[in-house]
This record gives C-alpha cells, structure tokens and sequence, in this order.
C-alpha cells in the first residue's frame, strides 16, 4: 500500500543540501543583500544622522522617553564610517558587533551559495537565546540609568 504522506526522496545525483544553481549564477540574492547593506552604510555616512530630525525620532524614545537598544545605532554606524571608532562605541555599544555578525553571516552566505549549497541559519540554542535577550534587556535598563551615561547615544 502506497502512502500518501511520505515526502519523495531527492534524486540520486543531487544532495538534499545542494542547489541547482552554483558559481556566479548562485550568488545573486546574496551579493544583493551585501549591496544593499553597503548601500545603507553609504547612506549613513553621507547624511549625518547626528543632525536633529535627519531621519526622524525613535519611536521608543518619542512615547517613553527611554532610550531602546537601538537608539544611536545609525549614528554608531555613521561614526564607524568615519573611522570614528570610541564616537561609535559611545553612540551604540551593540552596532558594531551586529555589523560585524551582517557582514560574516552574509559572507558565509556567499560562499554557500558559490557553491550550490542552500543557505543555512546559525543554530542558536535555548541557553544562548536567553543569554542574548537578558543582554539586551541588562544593557537597556543600565543605558537609562545614572550609573550608564557612558551607553547613552551621543
């Protein structure tokens, strides 16, 4: 009895890993988020983004008047293109080690796809998750107390 509900096995030449598109042909979507990534920082250094209303007010920050993980992180990056590195540190702690997490995820991205095989997300367990958000939620509560005007964006 044949069942219904069972997936078909992939073909015997082709990996369940790999893709039908390698080489120049496989990397375009991931070249396109590079681009546009690029495009941003661009962006960012040629609007300051330290000019009152440049590009608006944090949401955030406008209804409660605390600042949130992601308040300065334009002007970090801004900063960071201006080889600026303590001003960007000092404007956003966390925008320099997520560019640097962009940047190796999308070049990770690049190379799988260079080579025919489908784009996997980092596995990140329960503990490192937990860890992460308790991170965050630490460095919020700490940048909107006295004891850390050192994280208050600039």
């Amino acid at each position: 009895m044949e069942s219904t509900h069972v997936a078909p096995e992939p073909a015997a030449h082709e990996p369940a890993t790999q893709s039908s598109r390698s080489g120049w042909r496989g990397i375009g979507v991931p070249v396109l988020v590079a681009g546009v990534g690029v495009g941003l920082g661009v962006l960012l250094h040629l609007r300051d983004p330290h000019v009152e209303g440049s590009y608006g007010v944090c949401p955030v920050y406008a209804l409660t008047g605390y600042w949130c993980p992601g308040c300065g992180g334009m002007r970090a990056i801004h900063n960071l293109t201006d080889g600026s590195l303590v001003d960007s540190l000092h404007s956003n702690l966390l925008a320099i080690p997520l560019v640097l997490a962009f940047v190796l995820w999308v070049g990770d991205w690049t190379r799988q796809a260079w080579r025919g095989e489908k784009m996997r997300l980092p596995a990140i367990n329960r503990a490192t998750m937990w860890t992460f958000f308790a991170l965050l939620t630490a460095y919020t509560v700490v940048r909107n107390t006295p004891w850390g005007t050192w994280f208050t964006p600039v």
